[in-house]
């Protein structure tokens, strides 16, 4: 578990719906690893097809690494959507999410491959893994 331990520090069951066409997903429980996001309700964790939900094995080393390393350092940047074009950002804390244009959102290149974090100047970019990036911001290093 990544997040919410403050909230739900032992968690024992995931709910979702009974079937997909009511928005459930079909995990293979004891078989596979998965990485789940949902919402917590009334005590009990929920997901669903509205969720991202991958099995841990499919998921790119971009986005293991991620999970491990980087998406944190983008918790004070936000994602904005492009569905068509033109698309731009409205402020510097922005990163500009182009998967829609090509994938219909997912699973589209950048979710894939990239990070949006905070660069210098206080600016969010989109963050591959290839050059180290700038160690005055981020504290981390490159896995």
């Amino acid at each position: 578990m990544y997040r919410g331990f403050t909230k739900m520090p032992h968690v024992q069951y995931i709910h979702t719906e009974a079937s997909e066409s009511l928005c459930g997903v079909k995990l293979e429980v004891n078989k596979y690893q998965y990485l789940l996001t949902g919402r917590i309700y009334d005590g009990k964790v929920y997901t669903g097809l509205c969720n991202f939900v991958e099995r841990w094995d499919q998921l790119t080393i971009s986005q293991r690494k991620g999970l491990n390393y980087r998406y944190h350092l983008g918790c004070n940047c936000k994602i904005k959507s492009c569905y068509y074009l033109p698309c731009f950002v409205s402020s510097k804390n922005e990163c500009l999410w182009t998967d829609m244009l090509s994938n219909f959102g997912y699973p589209g290149y950048q979710s894939k491959h990239y990070a949006c974090i905070r660069q210098k100047g206080g600016y969010c970019s989109w963050y591959r893994g290839w050059a180290p990036p700038d160690k005055s911001i981020i504290n981390a290093t490159d896995p």
